[in-house]
């Protein structure tokens, strides 16, 4: 067993864990933070995505031990104050989420593309950046709209400060 510590949605926890223990586990059974998903434990399907120093990682590709020391954001560190983050409130508003299982995987890798491409999307480039997130409910049609709804809010709030 090995003392992990790091900083959890602003919050710094340490936990025991074995060292074969998977981040995703970690984060579901030793800080109870049950947004995240796991899916496949094999990095298919993005279920598991949480924001590590700031970048969307599949927390199932990782050991607890290794993201040591990191700051990691899950779905329920997005939202701020109870207002839902913006990406939260569009797939909310454009029907982004059916049975909800890809959901926060979905938002994790969406605010990731959207901050990494400053806001700047078109349909192409959601649909090929969400390629590693797997819905089996839904065409990705209403996820696009919202991701696309979503670049758009935060661009105007960004610029709206400046």
């Amino acid at each position: 067993m090995t003392k992990v510590t790091m900083k959890v949605n602003g919050r710094e926890v340490s936990h025991e864990a074995e060292d074969r223990t998977l981040l995703v586990h970690f984060i579901r059974e030793n800080l109870g933070l049950t947004g995240t998903h796991v899916g496949c434990d094999t990095s298919q399907c993005g279920a598991c995505i949480v924001h590590i120093d700031g970048k969307a990682i599949k927390s199932c590709t990782m050991l607890a031990v290794q993201a040591a020391d990191t700051e990691i954001t899950t779905i329920e560190g997005l939202a701020k104050g109870g207002e839902l983050h913006p990406v939260q409130a569009a797939f909310k508003e454009h029907h982004g989420l059916q049975c909800g299982f890809c959901t926060p995987g979905m938002i994790m890798a969406a605010t990731d593309i959207i901050n990494r491409h400053q806001g700047q999307l078109d349909e192409k480039t959601v649909r090929h950046e969400l390629e590693g997130n797997i819905c089996r409910c839904t065409g990705y049609h209403n996820i696009v709209k919202a991701v696309l709804a979503a670049a758009d809010t935060m661009g105007a709030r960004k610029q709206a400060a400046e």
